[in-house]
């Protein structure tokens, strides 16, 4: 089962309690990250506890929330902040000396395209296999009750989720020739953000009023029926809106942006994985009966396998850089509903975490789309 982590009180108490519930694993993530900020950055000890300090100030002129979150984590955890914060900034961190490979595919669907009128969220989230064991759902909840729910690597404060407005949002990397180093808002900072917006126009302002030094991708839908794709790049950004009912993406550009992509000639078939996404989902969104279980099945898909939606390690590629499906998640944004899936979502059946009751005692997930099921 998916370890789920719930906080509750002010950001600074959220982080502290955070921190401490997930020291070990915070330990074994910031370890990872040190290694690869090391061997595939060539970023010396200094020079990220250097670059953690720019984060650090950068965080508390972006959203006070998160400053407080990040700081509360790392006295709970034991860690340095200057670590912390540059583990929030890992994708700056590495992608901008050029490094490889992540994947990643999100669908949304628009309520009047799906059978119960809910809008939908999902996405596979491609990375390091190794990442798997030290990532969870993080909950929390602050003094005037506001919830997130999002999937985070021990030590960060953000991926895919939704939140007690029923807003969500999921997350493709993107790299263009403008990804820099600098003191601008590292793209996780973005996606927690988003996840603190109450409303569609605050998510965005926190997405894209900033200045960003990285290139990435935000799928932002809410359960007030519409649905957004947001590419954003320093100095820039483009907009996808849903084209019958549907916006799928993966890890290239598809807005004209004065940039150069550079992951659309590398990334595992990123220039297919929307389109077959879309091929997947489009009859039952033209027919207005697309539910749950398709998006999940199109989740499941093995086109041009291993490197298809849901992605599988590849038995040519070098120990310590293999990249697979780690989680798949789908949300009703509607019903305030994350489903779960650990590596490989094939595999495994879907874990439903209801936001109502997250913060009850012994309250669990409800298993759901079982494999048996999928392939009768």
């Amino acid at each position: 089962m998916t370890k789920l982590i719930a906080v509750e009180g002010t950001y600074e108490e959220m982080g502290a309690e955070l921190g401490r519930r997930t020291s070990e694993l915070v330990e074994r993530s910031v370890q990872t990250y040190l290694r690869r900020f090391r061997d595939d950055a060539g970023l010396s000890a200094a020079d990220v506890s250097r670059w953690g300090a720019v984060y650090l100030d950068v965080a508390r002129r972006y959203d006070a929330r998160v400053a407080a979150m990040l700081e509360g984590l790392a006295a709970g955890a034991g860690q340095p902040i200057e670590h912390i914060t540059a583990l929030n900034a890992r994708t700056e961190m590495l992608y901008g000396t050029g490094y490889r490979d992540e994947g990643c595919t999100s669908v949304a669907v628009l309520p009047k395209h799906t059978r119960q009128g809910h809008t939908l969220l999902a996405q596979n989230w491609d990375w390091h296999p190794e990442q798997g064991p030290v990532t969870f759902l993080l909950a929390t909840r602050d003094t005037a009750g506001f919830t997130v729910l999002t999937l985070a690597e021990a030590g960060m404060l953000a991926k895919s989720g939704l939140n007690s407005a029923g807003l969500g949002v999921c997350a493709n990397l993107l790299v263009s020739d403008r990804d820099t180093g600098g003191a601008g808002v590292p793209y996780h900072y973005l996606l927690r953000g988003v996840l603190q917006s109450r409303t569609m126009s605050q998510a965005h302002r926190k997405a894209l009023d900033v200045v960003r030094i990285s290139s990435g991708n935000l799928l932002i839908a809410d359960a007030g029926g519409e649905a957004i794709d947001l590419e954003v790049a320093p100095g820039v950004f483009g907009t996808l809106l849903p084209q019958d009912g549907l916006i799928t993406h993966s890890n290239h550009f598809q807005a004209p942006l004065p940039l150069v992509d550079r992951k659309a000639a590398t990334s595992a078939l990123t220039l297919l994985r929307p389109a077959r996404a879309r091929h997947l989902l489009e009859d039952a969104a033209a027919a207005r009966t697309l539910e749950l279980k398709d998006v999940v099945a199109a989740l499941r898909d093995h086109y041009s396998y291993p490197d298809g939606i849901c992605r599988h390690v590849d038995p040519d590629v070098g120990k310590g850089e293999e990249i697979a499906s780690v989680y798949s998640v789908v949300m009703d944004l509607d019903a305030r509903e994350l489903y779960i899936a650990e590596h490989p979502p094939c595999e495994r059946p879907y874990e439903r975490w209801r936001l109502d009751d997250l913060f009850t005692p012994g309250a669990g997930p409800e298993i759901c789309f079982p494999i048996e099921e999928d392939h009768a």
